[in-house]
């Protein structure tokens, strides 16, 4: 295994080269406030070609992990767990079953099934096209630390208030002047979550997205900032043992909290790497907070039918 330090000091950032079981014996226990991942969902990605299971390999596999993840979160700290489908003959095993039995076992408790609504991923035939992944949060215990405010979204009714029958409150505004909480259906347009309803829409990491980079499943650095914010405080440290190209890192090191990345390809840690160092030059882009989808205009080759399919339809 081999340790890099982060762009400022080698005791903010950490990125351990390894596999994550062995590589986890190098975080102390106890110490994280936060892990965030996405783990492989054992689909043929080209990270895990070499090393497909079945679904109970994969269980036998993850359980370890998981055991070791555990120790590493502070009293009051969270993890976090993205995942999809295993598709198995064309039928689906929601992952997330998998975790929801092996993080409860070990006492944890979950907060919230988040589901994170995307419009682009792998379009399928013989069932409706998968578009969305969920996001499991689980704390450690009853006396967790969490803060709403960074990640509220606006009022939809402002100017709603209590009706007479509130008593004292009659007549007052019956909202938080400092937003709504955002609810765990994340559904990301951000023109939307922040001027009009209280969801979070966010597209995710294809193509001309800025954070796009070789990895294959690249998950978006707002759906890691929002849960840094909401879940640590600066100076705190963040952990994903399946980092990538360091996205968890750099989403940590934004924020003023300090990331540990675990990851065995050496070609995805060179790249995180140059994303950390990057975010202190400037040169590492991040997709804006409330910046709206780009959608296509009538005008725009790509909003057209296509001269093919008129004919085909005569």
């Amino acid at each position: 295994m081999e340790v890099a330090a982060g762009p400022s000091d080698q005791h903010d950032h950490q990125f351990i080269r390894g596999d994550a079981l062995k590589a986890l014996d190098r975080v102390a226990d106890k110490s994280c406030r936060l892990i965030i991942t996405s783990p492989p969902y054992n689909v043929g990605k080209e990270y895990e070609r070499k090393t497909r299971r079945t679904i109970e390999e994969y269980s036998d596999w993850l359980e370890p992990i998981v055991e070791k993840i555990c120790a590493k979160v502070t009293d009051d700290g969270h993890v976090c767990w993205q995942v999809g489908n295993y598709v198995r003959n064309g039928a689906i095993y929601p992952l997330d079953f998998l975790l929801f039995d092996l993080m409860s076992r070990r006492g944890f408790k979950l907060r919230n099934r988040i589901i994170w609504h995307f419009n682009f991923g792998l379009n399928e035939t013989k069932r409706f096209s998968g578009r969305y992944e969920t996001l499991l949060w689980f704390t450690k215990s009853e006396a967790y630390f969490f803060q709403l405010d960074p990640v509220r979204v606006p009022q939809l009714y402002p100017g709603k208030r209590h009706s007479e029958k509130k008593g004292a409150r009659a007549g007052l505004p019956s909202g938080n002047p400092k937003g709504k909480n955002p609810s765990d259906f994340w559904i990301f347009d951000p023109e939307d979550a922040f001027r009009v309803r209280p969801i979070w829409r966010l597209p995710n990491v294809k193509a001309a997205h800025p954070e796009k980079t070789i990895h294959p499943c690249q998950f978006p650095s707002e759906l890691v900032e929002r849960c840094v914010l909401a879940m640590t405080e600066p100076g705190d440290w963040v952990l994903d043992p399946f980092a990538g190209v360091g996205t968890t890192v750099v989403a940590a090191a934004k924020h003023g909290r300090r990331g540990i990345g675990i990851e065995k390809s050496q070609r995805y840690l060179s790249l995180a790497r140059k994303r950390l160092a990057g975010l202190r030059d400037g040169k590492t882009v991040t997709r804006l907070f409330g910046l709206p989808l780009r959608l296509p205009k009538l005008h725009e080759r790509v909003s057209r039918i296509p001269v093919e399919w008129k004919t085909a339809a005569e």
